[in-house]
């Protein structure tokens, strides 16, 4: 199963409306996302940090660290996204262990991006 038959295939999606905030910087959560169609803006503060397409994984450090958000989401056009919770997380990586090599390029990525604007 490819990463987009993933989200496509996730028990919940939310459809978001151009400019609806997913999550803002500060919040816990208990959920990352999958960007199943449309586009999500990864913001600090008002600088767009990235713009995420379908296939593309965020939030992803709610599940691993438990730690508060550290960007803000908002969705920059009419957009549909997974919610996947931590146990739907460890399911997926075990049915399909492309997903967590994904999630982990996708983390690391941004990661680095940030690394080097600072």
């Amino acid at each position: 199963m490819t990463v987009r038959g993933v989200f496509a295939s996730a028990n919940e999606t939310r459809e978001l409306a151009a400019g609806e905030v997913v999550f803002e910087a500060g919040d816990t959560g208990s959920h990352m996302y999958g960007v199943v169609s449309g586009s999500v803006q990864l913001r600090d503060g008002d600088d767009v940090v990235a713009t995420l397409g379908p296939d593309s994984t965020f939030g992803e450090l709610a599940i691993i660290s438990k730690e508060p958000r550290s960007l803000t989401a908002v969705a920059a056009e009419d957009t549909t996204i997974a919610l996947i919770d931590e146990r739907t997380f460890i399911f997926l990586v075990h049915e399909t262990p492309t997903f967590a090599l994904q999630v982990m390029r996708s983390l690391a990525g941004r990661i680095k991006q940030l690394d080097t604007e600072r």
